[in-house]
């Protein structure tokens, strides 16, 4: 892999099997030594820091190619919400928000529950889906009101119920059942990294739907193979 001003410059492995590790990790609950294992019965060797590095070099690439893929895709009714992670033993703001139809809007990790926060988190929400919503739910937290109508406009509508959120709290589901094997992240910029690209692989393997649509299992697995095969070109193409 001698590709000069590439991710996969020098690397001693063959490019799908850094791929599939990565994705395996970012897609399932497996720590780095349990891949080590894994393609070890398979001949492979590489150790668990390999695993960590290849996941430094790869995962910007798949977050950046998949959010530009984004663009003007998402509805215009956004759940947000944050959850807790734990950073380097210190709890950790997560930011998360998805439409109406469970839709990935942004992901953001901040040190602290604060407007300013709120307020980078709408604006990279905004950049990245390219969507001005029209109405916008919350739990009630006081830094949103200011923080939604700052950066997203005075036409927006906010309602704040904890009943009508449910669907994002719901859906954080995916993030905690991934992050909690992992016993919390050593350093912000690994979690950060980590979580964004881990909703963004989520949200693209998930089979576009509506609310009370049924996807059947094998349009499922077609779904499936033929996503991860365009986010193998995705890094073959960086």
């Amino acid at each position: 892999n001698e590709r000069t001003g590439t991710a996969l410059n020098r690397v001693q492995v063959p490019t799908d099997i850094m791929f599939l590790v990565v994705f395996w990790r970012l897609r399932y609950k497996l720590s780095l030594r349990d891949l080590t294992e894994m393609f070890l019965i398979r001949g492979i060797v590489f150790t668990h820091e390999a695993v960590r590095d290849w996941e430094a070099k790869l995962a910007p690439l798949l977050a950046d190619g998949l959010r530009k893929r984004r663009a003007r895709k998402a509805g215009r009714c956004w759940h947000v919400d944050e959850t807790y992670v734990k950073v380097a033993g210190e709890w950790c703001y997560l930011y998360r928000a998805i439409d109406r139809d469970g839709n990935l809007v942004d992901v953001y990790l901040s040190e602290n529950r604060d407007m300013a926060a709120a307020k980078a988190f709408f604006r990279s929400a905004r950049s990245v889906t390219q969507v001005e919503p029209e109405q916008v739910t919350t739990d009630g937290h006081t830094s949103y009101p200011t923080a939604i109508t700052d950066e997203l406009g005075m036409d927006v509508d906010h309602r704040t119920s904890q009943y009508k959120n449910n669907v994002i709290e719901q859906n954080h589901r995916g993030i905690k059942g991934r992050y909690r094997p992992m016993r919390g992240f050593k350093n912000f910029d690994a979690a950060h990294r980590f979580c964004r690209t881990f909703d963004e692989v989520r949200n693209f393997l998930r089979p576009t739907s509506y609310i009370n649509q049924n996807v059947s299992l094998a349009r499922r697995r077609t779904i499936h193979v033929q996503r991860v095969t365009a986010l193998r070109d995705l890094i073959s193409a960086a």
